[in-house]
């Protein structure tokens, strides 16, 4: 009977114990964060464009001038990022990017083909490996490494791509235009931050000389149609931010780095034997933000040694070449300023909800043909400036639902080009893994 009663007393004390224990442990689980970080943004926009869509409409501009607008519904952007923490200072981090709704085939069998199957091309767009790195960290974020393929960060909107990161339902055109963007390489890059201070620094394969063209100057170089990046060339990056005053940013990027002869095509003709093809770039970007008020700035200039001689090997490829074998400036320039006011910022319920309204007006000019060199001609519809004004709603942090009215205006010779766009987009950052690691 005591012997009961002694196993009885036990089970009154000890089993609860043993239950709060437990309870504890499954607490301790729960508040300990997942070492796998699962992320994204996506965008959908609608444009109505009051112009010609025509390809003619700037060799003869004056015989499109009353054509009827054209609509078109896209979805820029739709990006899922995987990261995931193994410990000891080593992470990865993944982003897969479906640009324009991806790509899409079928077969089909065609009846007034004699019920042949033939594949079709169903959908544009692209699928791309965006990132893919491992960082190794030390110093508690001062010194970090990081391989794989990454961001290289030259201009504001390769630093800050997402689609809550700028007003504008697309990205800020004149960037967008005279280098690759979002500008992803495989490389190397050293990097940290401390205190009001960050830094990178990296190594990169060059860029492809080939591809680069007047409209996007060297934009195109960073990709490449085959299985592979040809890497005969090497390139340096950099950026370097500040943020000592409070709410201001402060960024300093570049870029140098050979793209002549990185290609298959590359030829050993005397009259090319020193030619390099050196692009430089500079890049200065800012941005103010208070809970009411943001402005954000950048200003980019480009310069391509041998701009000549590259033009006239393009042009000389042949016809199925991966060239536009079209004229490429020696100098592209872009700039740009936006500055938004929050409405709901008046109101103490609407900012206690988190919800912002802001008011927007942006400017640009850019010109993928700034200066060119020798025989080289100066395309006058590639300058333009460009005016925006336009409305974001945030009844959310990670949502925002914009519309804009816009025009581009060109050189007088060629119309001008207004539009109108709506969109709406998110930008899911689950915890702040990936900032730290941008």
């Amino acid at each position: 009977m005591k012997r009961l009663l002694f196993l009885l007393m036990a089970c009154m004390f000890v089993v609860p114990m043993v239950a709060v224990a437990q309870q504890s442990d499954t607490i301790r689980v729960k508040e300990r964060p997942s070492r796998l970080q699962i992320g994204g943004y996506g965008e959908v926009v609608y444009t109505y464009n009051f112009f010609s869509d025509k390809y003619l409409r700037y060799t003869d501009s004056e015989n499109y001038a009353k054509d009827k607008g054209h609509g078109r519904i896209d979805i820029p952007h739709l990006v899922l990022w995987l990261g995931y923490d193994f410990g000891k200072g080593w992470s990865l981090g993944t982003e897969i990017e479906f640009e324009h709704g991806g790509t899409g085939s079928a077969v089909e069998i065609e009846a007034e083909e004699g019920g042949e199957y033939e594949s079709e091309v169903e959908q544009g767009g692209e699928v791309v490996l965006e990132q893919f790195w491992l960082n190794k960290a030390w110093l508690d974020g001062a010194l970090n490494l990081k391989m794989g393929h990454i961001i290289v960060p030259v201009g504001a909107t390769n630093m800050y791509h997402m689609p809550t990161e700028f007003f504008t339902n697309m990205r800020p055109e004149g960037e967008n235009t005279i280098m690759p963007c979002t500008w992803h390489q495989t490389g190397v890059a050293l990097w940290g931050a401390k205190d009001d201070w960050r830094y990178e620094l990296q190594l990169l394969p060059g860029l492809d000389s080939d591809r680069f063209n007047r409209q996007n100057w060297i934009g195109g170089g960073a990709g490449s149609p085959y299985e592979f990046k040809i890497a005969n060339t090497l390139a340096g990056a950099f950026r370097l931010d500040n943020t000592s005053v409070k709410g201001l940013r402060l960024s300093l990027s570049g870029y140098v780095g050979n793209s002549f002869k990185n290609t298959l095509s590359a030829t050993d003709s005397e009259r090319y034997r020193n030619v390099k093809g050196t692009v430089l770039i500079g890049a200065f970007d800012f941005a103010y933000n208070t809970s009411n008020f943001i402005l954000r700035g950048n200003f980019d200039y480009g310069h391509l040694s041998d701009s000549e001689l590259i033009t006239k090997f393009n042009m000389s490829m042949r016809n199925d070449s991966v060239s536009p074998k079209q004229s490429v400036a020696s100098d592209a320039l872009a700039a740009g300023v936006e500055l938004g006011y929050n409405f709901f910022g008046l109101s103490p319920k609407l900012s206690n909800d988190n919800q912002q309204l802001w008011l927007f007006g942006r400017y640009e000019f850019y010109d993928s043909m700034f200066n060119t060199e020798g025989t080289i001609q100066d395309t006058k519809w590639c300058a333009r400036q460009r005016l925006v004004v336009g409305v974001n709603y945030r009844p959310i942090r990670d949502i925002v639902v914009k519309a804009e009215y816009g025009i581009s205006i060109l050189d007088a010779q060629y119309n001008n080009e207004p539009f109108v766009s709506i969109g709406i987009a998110y930008a899911g950052l689950f915890n702040n893994y990936f900032k730290r690691h941008k």
